[in-house]
């Protein structure tokens, strides 16, 4: 695997990185209502360290190519998405009191992480459409080794981006509660409707 290689899945992979989503809005809202957003951004890391894992093992292929896995994934993402959503539609954040967490310990934060993209069903569509285009089995590397590299400068992508998003939304929107009130209730609404089309979308291909 060379670096020109190397350098065009990370173009890709940046591009998707920098597309708002459910990754974004759970950093946001990370960002607006805890004292660090480490703990949010290591549990969407985790998340996709379970995906690489897959990859590499192979199995990602396995649960890619089964309609009732899919389905199954898509709908608990979707379901789970709805619920996080909801809950932060209902507890906007109020920036007043800067010591005011989002009511969870660092270990509850950091597994609603794991559950949004772990539970994701385009990241498992990412690792499978992506990143076998930039794998080549004649450049000598063993086939895991070169998709953990690439998994690897995922995350790492994913890590600079999310704490970047987070720590911004913090800094920038700490003296303007309205703002900040208006940006986590726009996070939550985005978490139910990405929820709630990636639960249409598999219904009507499971249809």
């Amino acid at each position: 695997m060379n670096t020109t290689t190397l350098a065009a899945f990370l173009t890709v992979d940046l591009l998707l990185v920098f597309t708002p989503g459910a990754d974004w809005a759970y950093a946001i809202a990370a960002g607006l209502r805890d004292r660090s957003v480490v703990p949010a951004v290591a549990g969407l890391i985790a998340g996709y360290a379970g995906y690489t894992l897959l990859a590499v093992a192979g199995l990602v292929v396995i649960v890619a190519s089964s309609p009732t896995l899919l389905t199954a994934l898509t709908v608990a993402g979707a379901g789970y998405l709805v619920w996080l959503g909801w809950g932060v539609l209902r507890r906007p954040a109020a920036l007043a009191a800067s010591e005011e967490t989002m009511g969870s310990s660092r270990l509850q934060i950091m597994l609603r992480g794991v559950g949004i993209s772990g539970l994701n069903p385009k990241a498992l569509l990412l690792y499978f459409s992506l990143f076998p285009q930039f794998i080549d089995p004649a450049t000598g590397w063993p086939v895991a080794a070169q998709t953990g590299l690439l998994g690897t400068l995922h995350m790492t992508a994913c890590a600079v981006v999310y704490l970047a998003v987070g720590v911004l939304a913090r800094t920038v929107l700490k003296t303007r509660p309205a703002a900040a009130r208006a940006v986590t209730r726009a996070s939550g609404t985005m978490m139910i409707v990405i929820g709630g089309v990636l639960l249409v979308e598999r219904l009507a291909l499971a249809g």
